[in-house]
């Protein structure tokens, strides 16, 4: 029996289907990465270094950013340090269990640290933590 040639070579063919879901899914995963990036460009904060620290943030949670020139942000919005108190205060009636993130620029002085904690814990806001980069 004789078997044609066109029968043993058959095109073959370049399936890109799954090339296109792959290249789909970078890129989403690009424009979330590049979200995040400039969040964290915006605080403009020089964090200090910590060798051990847990990497995992809460996503309802409370932001004090200290800078060295000594303004203050609260959930991104500037405050003096006089009004800090009355507005943690404000925030804890609304949820007391949301945790705070202290994120001070590597080159504040301690004390402003400590006020800012103690005007945590006197407006019912008990989970308060320091952020920190790792290395």
């Amino acid at each position: 029996m004789r078997i044609a040639q066109d029968d043993l070579f058959e095109e073959a063919g370049l399936n890109l289907a799954p090339m296109i879901d792959v290249v789909f899914l970078l890129l989403v995963f690009f424009m979330v990465a590049t979200t995040f990036a400039r969040e964290e460009e915006q605080l403009d904060v020089n964090l200090p270094a910590s060798e051990a620290g847990e990497g995992a943030e809460p996503t309802d949670e409370i932001t004090i950013v200290l800078h060295q020139d000594g303004s203050v942000l609260v959930n991104g919005d500037p405050l003096d340090e006089a009004a800090l108190p009355a507005r943690l205060k404000l925030l804890a009636d609304e949820d007391d269990s949301l945790p705070v993130t202290i994120r001070g620029d590597r080159d504040v002085v301690l004390q402003r640290v400590v006020a800012v904690m103690d005007a945590c814990v006197l407006a019912g806001l008990t989970d308060v933590g320091m952020m920190t980069q790792d290395g």
